[in-house]
């Protein structure tokens, strides 16, 4: 069997297209493209392999978890606001739960089980290492040329943290310390304190708490929201590679360290492409160790404006593919109707939209 990449796609939709067909013949079904589309991703993502089975354990038994968490990919892929929606939709549409794995009306469960799903997905991660396994799958052993990392800001419906009062500054004497005195050394930054931490700890360390977010939009008007920033980093094809959540308030350049780092774990790549937001040299220095050539744009900070060379700006015009998966997953993957609470239901939320993307993705270099 030859492992490239497109060969390994087209034997997926080659298989694909047989065991539809053999369905259909089986136990018909009326198919609309956009249920095709939902069996595509969950065929192709196969999310149950994820869930841990239930059976065995103590007390009253669990509902089932595989047609759940498929329809939450289903959800996604279907863009539906809410959980009650899709509860609609498996209540009314046999095709739908059909695919999902429910084969009757009474074997779709409460919105309170929905919840409870839900949360238990969110503590283990589960669209996040769904999403891992996929891109390692397809996109470990292929050499990515860019990838290109931005953050998008995310609304929540939920009371923002209240930040503490930052603790004054001891005031020093002016000029140089005196014979045999000794000054306490400055705190380190966010970016040196990362240059010696782990990935894990890393992660750990970014907040991740409700609050207030503020940026210059395109236009250069300040704009404010409550909720937090997804930060995701995008390979050529405008296929997401990792994605981290944190409060909005975060600098995007505080989250650069662990998702680059966190991208060279699934995938080689060549480029890192990045906005004047993160200019600096730690960032620069961490992406050469990992191999990379840095392309950030500069940020002058009051100084003199440093321009790419010709074939460098050439090459920065493949950053706009970030921009294409935040709005895609804006616009058509549940990025703007967030409506859950907790940066651990809100990271779970955002990751089955960005599961589904790259999932959509990298079907569509088929074509």
């Amino acid at each position: 069997m030859n492992h490239t990449l497109s060969n390994r796609l087209s034997q997926f939709m080659t298989h694909f297209q047989v065991d539809l067909w053999d369905w259909q013949q089986e136990d018909p079904l009326e198919l609309t493209p956009k249920l095709i589309d939902v069996i595509k991703v969950l065929e192709f993502v196969n999310i149950e392999r994820f869930v841990s089975s239930r059976q065995g354990f103590v007390g009253r038994p669990a509902e089932y978890r595989s047609p759940l968490a498929r329809a939450f990919v289903a959800k996604a892929v279907l863009d539906l606001p809410t959980t009650e929606a899709l509860m609609d939709r498996l209540q009314s549409e046999l095709s739908l739960r059909r695919i999902c794995g429910f084969q009757s009306r009474h074997d779709v469960p409460g919105s309170w089980t929905f919840s409870r799903a839900f949360a238990e997905f969110s503590r283990l991660n589960l669209p996040d290492t769904a999403h891992n396994m996929l891109i390692r799958r397809e996109l470990g052993d292929q050499i990515i040329g860019h990838l290109l990392h931005d953050s998008t800001a995310i609304e929540a419906r939920e009371q923002p943290l209240a930040k503490p009062k930052p603790t004054p500054k001891e005031k020093r004497p002016r000029g140089r310390p005196r014979q045999g005195e000794e000054r306490p050394p400055e705190p380190e930054t966010v970016l040196e304190k990362q240059q010696h931490q782990t990935l894990e700890e890393m992660r750990t360390e970014i907040p991740k708490a409700c609050d207030v977010g503020c940026k210059k939009n395109s236009h250069g008007y300040k704009e404010t929201w409550i909720g937090y920033k997804l930060h995701i980093s995008t390979a050529d094809g405008d296929i997401p590679i990792a994605a981290l959540l944190s409060s909005a308030s975060t600098h995007d350049s505080q989250v650069a360290l662990p998702l680059m780092k966190l991208c060279a774990q699934r995938v080689t790549s060549l480029y890192d492409l990045a906005d004047s937001a993160y200019c600096s040299g730690i960032i620069r220095e961490e992406s050469r160790q990992l191999g990379h050539v840095p392309l950030i744009d500069h940020n002058p900070r009051r100084g003199e404006k440093i321009e790419f060379l010709p074939h460098e700006a050439e090459r920065y015009k493949a950053r706009t593919g970030v921009e294409r998966s935040n709005s895609a997953l804006k616009d058509n993957r549940g990025g703007r109707h967030v409506r859950i609470r907790g940066d651990l239901k809100v990271y779970a939320h955002l990751m089955y939209g960005i599961l589904v993307i790259a999932a959509e993705q990298l079907l569509r270099l088929l074509n």
